[in-house]
């Protein structure tokens, strides 16, 4: 009788329990929330790497987020930046001096690099290490071009010796850390949430190099099988993490993460209740689905909750402005405007997107922003004639001049989506201009590094908001990283477009004393490059995303960013009404402690 009053009071109080798989001990969740369980999800690309400053790509950067933290992160609900493993921060009057106050809880994760495997305290000094990594000068360092350099003071002359220290990044003593900028940023946090930026351990480096995966984030890698056909991550049971309600985060005991590359397979896997959520629906899956599984979204509560959002992702045609026919500004705009993108979109992708239309590379979804001032190229047949025409080659029209060359462009599959939108801008290049596009589809990898290398003609690209701001869509065509030769790679430029008055506006946007000078300064120079044409701008993504009613806590976002420290799977019914209240107390910080 005493056993059945203790479980009753238990629920009275809205705690769930669940055994811990480290401690054989009862966990325990206040509210109505709840332990244990698993988060199983699809990728239809493989990762790259999962070392830090390696990261190049959206689902690296996903895991990325599980397992590393740095000194702050992004809510994955409004995206606004929130204390991580600095717990307060304070800016000087200059806008140039940041000092980091840490917790002093914080740990790495247990792994064998350590004495006796268990994962040591972190201190201002393991940033120091941690900088100096994404300052040092190695082939796939791409992520200091697009974080510290031309930021940190002292970044750049620590990149080109590899040696000393850097200016800017002082360790005032264990729990304090001080940042000095060359000049004030309006990103810079932003830039810091970036997991380029997170903490990790000089033990791990050392043992492992660039294959370490040791971080202090609220999941630890336990099995990366060898044909990376799965990914498994497991619960940290030293995160720091703390919700609203008071429970030690995470929630989940595992992640488990697939890689298939069909959309489809991917969908069947969902509704056979093999996969937890999925994303990147058209409209047309969706309309079907929801018509044939009426009763799934419409009973109570529901199996399947249905998010629709518009997202911070422009996916991108690349000219290769290096050599003919793409170094000729009249043929870049002639395949621009001869592409119709709202028969793309309805065609080929079902409604999944929004076209630019008058617009250039930053979307919609950028707040403050207004996108809608910038003139872009409509579907116009006649003027892409006459264009290619004034450029000395034949098209429809115009029989006069020479040949234009066949072109080549290279795409990684995902999940055919690409290929099928590469069959109809091929088939429209043909019928507009009469000119020739052959295209290979390669993995990932492969594109990334020829896209760098200036490999082919045309390279399918897209661009996932790494920070909410027109400064990181716009870095992909600044031209003061970009190498004389070809030899050398070129990122996040890969186009190697140059334009000495867009790299002034860029700069000056950057430095601007608020984002409302920034925006301004920003849609100038956006308006040049989009004039230069380097790229062909086809469309921003919409994300219809499916998830199973059980999993809880799980925020969809413009930025595809993914936290799963808070998220938990609860087999209910409606939450009472006291709990429901509880749940909604929840904060926007995470763990509890003071935002900036």
């Amino acid at each position: 009788m005493k056993k059945a009053l203790f479980f009753l009071s238990l629920a009275a109080l809205g705690v769930s329990c669940s055994n811990d798989p480290a401690t054989g001990k009862d966990r325990k969740a206040i509210g109505n929330r709840a332990y244990g369980g698993t988060v199983r999800y699809n990728e239809t690309e493989k990762i790259q790497s999962l070392y830090p400053v390696f990261i190049t790509d959206a689902i690296s950067s996903h895991i990325a987020s599980q397992i590393y933290e740095g000194l702050v992160k992004f809510s994955p609900k409004t995206l606004q930046i929130i204390p991580a493993i600095a717990k307060k921060w304070d800016i000087d009057a200059s806008r140039t001096v940041y000092t980091f106050h840490l917790r002093g809880d914080v740990f790495f994760h247990d792994d064998a690099c350590f004495d006796g495997g268990k994962g040591r305290k972190v201190t201002a000094r393991d940033f120091e290490y941690s900088f100096k990594q994404l300052c040092t000068n190695s082939t796939n360092n791409f992520s200091f071009g697009t974080t510290f350099k031309d930021r940190v003071k002292g970044a750049n002359a620590y990149y080109a010796s590899g040696s000393g220290s850097i200016e800017g990044v002082k360790v005032l003593n264990d729990s304090t850390l001080q940042l000095t900028l060359e000049k004030p940023n309006n990103a810079f946090l932003y830039i810091l949430a970036n997991p380029a930026a997170a903490v990790i351990p000089e033990e791990a480096v050392k043992e492992y190099n660039d294959k370490m995966h040791v971080g202090t984030g609220p999941f630890i890698v336990r099995e990366i099988k060898a044909d990376t056909s799965m990914l498994v991550m497991v619960r940290n049971d030293n995160y720091y993490g703390i919700d609203s309600l008071g429970n030690k985060l995470p929630f989940l005991d595992t992640i488990k993460v697939s890689f298939i590359d069909s959309k489809r397979a991917e969908l069947e896997a969902f509704t056979a209740g093999d996969l937890d959520f999925v994303w990147g629906l058209n409209a047309d899956a969706i309309k079907d689905l929801v018509s044939s599984q009426i009763q799934n979204f419409q009973q109570k509560p529901p199996k399947y909750v249905l998010d629709h959002t518009a997202e911070m992702v422009t996916q991108i045609y690349e000219f290769n402005t290096t050599r003919a026919p793409f170094n000729d500004l009249k043929v870049r705009q002639a395949f621009c405007y001869a592409v119709n993108r709202n028969k793309i979109i309805d065609g080929v992708l079902g409604g999944e997107a929004y076209g630019p239309g008058v617009n250039g590379i930053c979307p919609p979804a950028l707040k403050g922003y207004n996108i809608n001032e910038i003139k872009g190229y409509d579907f116009d047949p006649q003027k892409a004639q006459d264009l290619l025409a004034a450029a000395g080659y034949k098209t429809i029209g115009h029989p006069n001049g020479k040949d234009f060359p066949t072109v080549r462009l290279i795409l990684n599959s995902g999940g055919a989506k690409n290929t099928n939108v590469a069959t109809e801008i091929q088939s429209q290049l043909r019928d507009v201009l009469g000119v020739n596009v052959d295209f290979v589809n390669v993995n990932f990898a492969q594109k990334l590094e020829d896209a760098k290398y200036a490999r082919s003609d045309i390279f399918r690209s897209a661009w996932v908001a790494d920070f909410p701001s027109p400064e990181n869509f716009l870095a992909l065509f600044y031209g003061g990283d970009v190498p004389d030769s070809t030899n050398k790679p070129s990122y996040p430029n890969t186009t190697r477009y140059k334009n000495p008055e867009f790299d002034k506006l860029f700069e000056a946007a950057k430095a601007a004393p608020n984002q409302e000078e920034a925006n301004k300064l920003f849609l100038q120079a956006e308006q040049l490059m989009v004039n230069d044409a380097p790229s062909m701008f086809l469309w921003y993504d919409e994300n219809y995303k499916l998830t199973q009613y059980r999993i809880k806590n799980f925020y969809t976002n413009a930025m595809r960013y993914y936290d799963f420290s808070e998220v938990y799977v609860k087999e209910d019914t409606a939450p009472k009404e006291g709990e429901k209240k509880a749940d909604d107390k929840k904060g926007e910080s995470g763990d509890g402690q003071d935002k900036h």
